[in-house]
C-alpha cells in the first residue's frame, strides 16, 4: 500500500468548500454527541457555520492534504495562541493528520514567541482529548459553556500547552 505524504499549507480561496465539508463530516462523526446534536436546527446551524467559516474567519487556517485531497484543517482565531478549530475527515482519523496539524500550529505560535497554546473541545470528545494530551496539552478547566456556532450549552474542557520558557 502506498501512503501519500501529508503536506500542510495555508488555505486559499479554492479550498473553502472542501474545508467546510471536511469540518462538517468530522463534526457529524464525532463521538461527543449530546441530545442537542440531533436537533435539525442545530445540524443546519453547524452546517452553515462550517460553510461560511473559511471565508469569514479573521484568523489563520492551515489545511492538511494527501495528494490533492484535503483531509483535515486547523485554525487560529480570536487570539494568536488559540487553536479555534481542528478537524480531520473521518476517513483519515487515526493516521497522524490531527497531530501534524496541531503540532504545526504550535510551531507557528512558538516561532512567534508565544509562551502557551490554548484550545477547547467538548468534554465527551475523548479521542480529541487523548490527541491533545499526547501532544503535550493539559486540561485546565472543565464546565458548561455556550457554543455560539451550535446555539446550545455544552460540557467543555479547556486545555493548554507550554510552548517555551519565558
Amino acid at each position: 500500500m502506498v501512503v501519500t505524504e501529508l503536506t500542510i499549507r495555508k488555505i486559499v480561496a479554492a479550498d473553502h468548500e472542501a474545508v467546510g465539508a471536511v469540518g462538517f463530516a468530522a463534526w457529524a462523526a464525532s463521538d461527543a454527541f449530546e441530545d442537542s446534536y440531533l436537533d435539525p436546527d442545530v445540524i443546519a446551524r453547524v452546517l452553515h457555520e462550517f460553510a461560511i467559516f473559511p471565508e469569514e474567519t479573521k484568523g489563520e487556517i492551515f489545511i492538511a492534504e494527501r495528494g490533492e485531497t484535503i483531509v483535515g484543517w486547523g485554525a487560529r482565531e480570536n487570539e494568536p495562541n488559540y487553536v479555534s478549530d481542528l478537524w480531520v475527515h473521518p476517513d483519515h482519523q487515526g493516521k497522524g493528520v490531527g497531530r501534524a496539524i496541531l503540532l504545526h500550529l504550535c510551531e507557528v505560535m512558538a516561532a512567534e514567541g508565544l509562551a502557551t497554546a490554548r484550545l477547547d473541545t467538548h468534554a465527551g470528545n475523548e479521542g480529541a482529548i487523548r490527541l491533545y494530551e499526547r501532544c503535550g496539552f493539559i486540561i485546565v478547566w472543565r464546565g458548561r459553556e455556550y457554543s455560539k456556532s451550535m446555539g446550545v450549552e455544552l460540557e467543555k474542557v479547556h486545555l493548554e500547552k507550554r510552548l517555551a520558557d519565558r
